[in-house]
């Protein structure tokens, strides 16, 4: 009888012990910022459909029980990430673009230096950017149609549309074009650096120098000069 109460008490610590499936312990306050660092990781070597909770969870290190705990589903990770990691940086690019005035040379090196801020804090962009947008099944792709394009494309290309009424652009130059070769010049350099830097041994071209690089390229339809 004494030996059968041990073992009931033993069981009953151990079950006291026990923590709910799931539960986060109490050193991992920032575990969900972990989880969407890892999330932004696998979705960017893997590809958003490619990316699983277990992916995410071997990334982080835990059990996918702790992502489940987090977020419940991918779906819902899918939706924190794009609401806490893309989205704020989106409006960060689009507050630079509003706050440049309406000099052409102004606005679009706000858009450049912006664009190149961002990626130099959050380095997955641009690779995210050309899997999940310019990809044919990219993930991201009605995203940007329905969410992001009315913050900064849109928003460049009325601009741009209302300085060549004014003369202040070239007459040849489509603003809805120029919005996409802001775009091509400043997000496909970046995402292929791994490429071009092995190619040229390319290895001190900087990020200033980049920028630079990319604003007098873009100097050659406006007649200005953005390296001063």
């Amino acid at each position: 009888m004494q030996r059968l109460a041990t073992i009931a008490r033993i069981r009953k610590k151990v079950r006291s012990r026990r923590r709910r499936p799931g539960r986060p312990p109490a050193h991992t306050a920032n575990l969900r910022e972990r989880l969407l660092d890892a999330a932004v990781d696998c979705f960017t070597t893997s590809g958003i459909a490619a990316a699983s909770l277990r992916s995410i969870a071997v990334a982080a290190g835990v059990t996918p029980a702790m992502v489940h705990y987090y977020f419940g589903s991918k779906e819902k990770l899918l939706d924190a990430f794009l609401a806490e990691r893309l989205m704020p940086r989106v409006a960060e690019l689009a507050a630079s673009v509003r706050a440049a005035g309406d000099d052409p040379r102004t606005l679009v090196a706000a858009f450049v230096r912006g664009l190149h801020a961002i990626v130099q804090r959050n380095p997955w962009w641009p690779s995210l950017w050309i899997r999940e947008v310019l990809g044919e099944n990219g993930a991201l792709r009605d995203f940007i149609v329905e969410r992001i394009s009315a913050q900064v494309p849109l928003v460049l290309a009325k601009r741009f549309a209302e300085l060549k009424k004014k003369g202040a652009l070239n007459a040849d130059i489509d603003p809805r074009l120029l919005v996409v070769s802001l775009v091509g010049l400043t997000m496909f350099p970046l995402a292929a650096q791994p490429i071009w830097r092995r190619v040229f041994d390319a290895r001190d071209v900087d990020f200033a120098a980049l920028e630079r690089h990319t604003l007098a390229l873009l100097d050659h339809g406006f007649g200005g000069n953005y390296a001063h």
